[in-house]
């Protein structure tokens, strides 16, 4: 093993699992990561995300001396980048990728680089973001040769190796899923195999840099343009006076057909995000995927006139009322079922914007966290409390805790999930 020490920069959903993963191994793993404060928790063997069977890896890792977090980059064999790839604030209709935290991490480690390194953009990226970013290293290090001068006869090897996981399985997904690695040269890829074959069980496929890229933003595209079709079926299904969850149940018996779930929109850091890496980089040929992004974005604001509609129906029967007398309880605000995870998350952005909207009570069922931090519109409560107190209720998230349990004599609901009906 020619890797006798790692450093992951980015210790956030997938960098600290990923750190922990090496360092279960027995091999020396640096975490690099700008929050002060997540660096001291890992430093005290806890962790400041929830994944389940994570907090003992990293308790282990780091009681044992096999992982340490710190904020300024150190001398490492491999380096493998795993920030955040946002979009950058503009009004335009299709989002601009923001490689801010890739460049910032690319220019952080770039001091501690030497002959033999392998760097690694594991962040979810647009095509070409790897050459970009070996572009950035180059330009800080002229000392040294990367791929996109020297070929296979570079000092610095660099590859695009995209993680594939799920939340809430991340720690078995890691060992067990098969693994893209993309180099940018032969020789990369093959440095990139040699260490994730470390952990990995699952083949690691080979191919180049910008493939690796597209592979990662075809597969949550693909699921994006799938969910679409459910969401938009929903939609007319409602329009119809059709029970949609039946409607899908009884197509799904045809051998051929599998159609997803409806939902009050699509969250989290891959599926709502990376198919607009794509239309952004090819706007005039990414038309379906284009309006599946449409479609799914819409729909939190179509759960939200629902709301509204319920309103107005509860005052028609109850007319001694006033809208400010209503309490309104939204469950689940994750972007998905059983997870603490609210980054791009339908489900915490209508409750939000009914919050917003209503001047009664608005409560918020989220079982998966127990505070929230900033001002909210809106109260975190208990499931028996919200059920005491609402008037309307709107199930947004199927946590195992709602399939288990149905608010009683709730008149008014709208339930995005179907799990209520």
């Amino acid at each position: 093993m020619s890797f006798k020490t790692i450093s992951v920069v980015g210790l956030g959903y997938i960098g600290l699992p990923t750190a922990a993963m090496f360092a279960s191994r027995k091999i020396k793993v640096i975490g690099v990561d700008v929050n002060q404060q997540a660096v001291d928790t890992i430093n005290r063997g806890e962790i400041h995300i929830v994944e389940p069977e994570l907090d003992m890896l990293v308790h282990a890792a780091v009681t044992e001396g096999y992982l340490k977090a710190t904020i300024i980059a150190e001398p490492a064999d491999a380096f493998l980048i795993a920030v955040p790839t946002p979009f950058k604030n503009n009004d335009s209709e299709i989002p601009e990728p923001d490689l801010t935290y890739i460049e910032s991490a690319a220019r952080a480690i770039a001091p501690v680089l030497k002959k033999g390194d392998l760097v690694i953009l594991e962040s979810t990226s647009p095509v070409g973001a790897t050459e970009q970013m070996a572009a950035w290293l180059a330009e800080e290090r002229g000392d040294l040769s990367f791929p996109q001068e020297s070929g296979e006869n570079t000092d610095i090897n660099v590859a695009h190796c995209p993680e594939r996981v799920l939340p809430g399985h991340v720690v078995r997904e890691l060992v067990e899923n098969d693994r893209v690695i993309g180099g940018m040269t032969p020789k990369c890829s093959e440095r990139a195999i040699e260490l994730y074959k470390t952990f990995v069980l699952g083949e690691c496929v080979t191919t180049n840099a910008r493939t690796a890229e597209m592979a990662k933003l075809t597969e949550n595209s693909c699921r994006d343009v799938q969910i679409a079709f459910a969401n938009e079926l929903s939609i007319i299904c409602d329009k119809l006076d059709i029970d949609v969850w039946e409607l899908i149940s009884l197509a799904n018996r045809h051998p051929r057909i599998n159609i997803l779930q409806p939902g009050p929109g699509v969250g989290g850091h891959c599926i709502a995000v990376d198919p607009w890496f794509i239309v952004s980089k090819t706007p005039e040929q990414a038309q379906l995927i284009h309006i599946a992004r449409k479609v799914n974005d819409a729909k939190p604001e179509w759960v939200i006139n629902k709301v509204k509609i319920a309103i107005a129906d509860f005052l028609q029967a109850n007319p001694t009322k006033t809208a400010n007398e209503i309490t309104i309880a939204c469950y689940g605000l994750a972007f998905k079922p059983d997870i603490d995870d609210l980054r791009e998350s339908p489900a915490m952005a209508i409750a939000t914007k009914i919050a917003s909207l209503h001047n009664g009570k608005v409560l918020a069922v989220e079982p998966n966290i127990s505070s929230l931090n900033g001002e909210l519109l809106f109260e975190l409560v208990s499931f028996e409390f919200a059920e005491q107190e609402a008037d309307i209720v709107v199930m947004l998230v199927d946590h195992k805790e709602f399939k288990q349990n149905k608010p009683k004599s709730i008149e008014y609901t709208i339930d995005t999930k179907g799990i209520w009906k």
